[in-house]
């Protein structure tokens, strides 16, 4: 048995988690920060460094705690290291270089992104791969054909918001609150998906990127009329804002929905994993079952737990590249940008 302890901290949710053999997930504790940043809107960087500083410590002992686990049974730290803001990366990567160096254990970086992207083999198939994966979260949108846990392919990204991202400004333009994302999910259910013809954007034809912020736009102006951004909510009439959410999230899932068939078909797999943020988005998760069904594709959905920013991820993550040495040394560096 391998048990490696996990740290998360690319954004706004402080996490640590113990994880045997990359599937048993003994703990997973997240503190998130939703109450900090509320009022701005949207994450401070610099608030969530401090709070990451201020709540990494007692998590990592919590969940040490909470799996039964001592310091010296640890086999391996693994840590996020890219992509993220970097101020919160720097948190992470330093507590985890701190603890390999003191407790003479392997240090594993990774990769964010990749580890959402592999998240529903936590709980999945033991031969999960080869898949496609869409990855849909606050801060990114973005296709993966993967091979195995050490080999994953860019297939198509955002070009600007990403579809979380999508989903808070549309909250925040509909007075709903941080984050946005549950509650336009909960709305969504209650309204009209085919009520308001917010458009599909797909970019050039084959392309596999994403474009969110037109849509975002065509929400801002049938709220306030058209060049205007305030003054139309007051309007609003008894279930508007549940027919706008719902319509708008149509239109986010469409595309996500097709890109990623059209994805599947070109890299020839019979498989689609979800991981992110979003992909406990209700629609999402109902419009591609329906998809892959009627494809023939076997869908794997990443469970809700694992869905937004988590330890358990990049510990599960970290257990499979280090089987396959792909272990850092304590030179490992935050990156922004991965």
């Amino acid at each position: 048995m391998t048990l490696v302890l996990g740290i998360e901290t690319s954004c706004d949710e402080t996490s640590a988690a113990v994880v045997a053999n990359g599937r048993d997930v003994r703990s997973n504790l997240i503190a998130t920060q939703y109450d900090l940043h509320a009022k701005y809107g949207g994450v401070v960087p610099e608030i969530a460094s401090r709070a990451h500083i201020e709540r990494l410590d007692g998590l990592i002992v919590a969940a040490l705690d909470e799996a039964g686990t001592r310091a010296e049974e640890i086999d391996a730290i693994a840590v996020t290291h890219t992509p993220g803001l970097i101020g919160a990366l720097l948190i992470g990567v330093t507590a985890a270089k701190t603890l390999a160096w003191a407790w003479d254990r392997p240090l594993v970086g990774v990769n964010h992104i990749h580890a959402h992207a592999t998240s529903a083999a936590i709980d999945g198939p033991e031969e999960i791969w080869p898949a496609v994966a869409l990855v849909v979260s606050g801060g990114h949108s973005s296709l993966f054909h993967v091979r195995d846990f050490d080999s994953i392919e860019l297939m198509g990204r955002t070009v600007d918001d990403a579809a979380g991202e999508a989903f808070d400004k549309v909250a925040a333009i509909l007075n709903l609150g941080y984050p946005g994302g549950p509650v336009v999910d909960r709305l969504a259910r209650q309204g009209d998906a085919a009520k308001i013809a917010f458009p599909r954007t797909m970019l050039a034809a084959g392309s596999l990127d994403f474009s969110f912020s037109g849509l975002k736009t065509a929400v801002l102006y049938h709220v306030h009329g058209p060049g205007k951004t305030s003054g139309g909510l007051e309007k609003l009439v008894s279930g508007d804002v549940a027919d706008i959410c719902a319509s708008f999230s149509a239109a986010v899932v469409d595309v996500l929905v097709a890109k990623t068939m059209l994805a599947a078909e070109r890299a020839g797999v019979t498989r689609v994993v979800v991981g992110g943020g979003v992909a406990a988005n209700s629609m999402l998760r109902e419009r591609l079952t329906t998809a892959c069904t009627k494809r023939g594709l076997d869908l794997v959905l990443t469970p809700p737990a694992y869905c937004t920013d988590n330890a358990a991820m990049i510990a599960a993550h970290g257990y499979q590249l280090l089987k396959r040495g792909r272990v850092s040394d304590l030179y490992l560096s935050a990156t922004a940008s991965g």
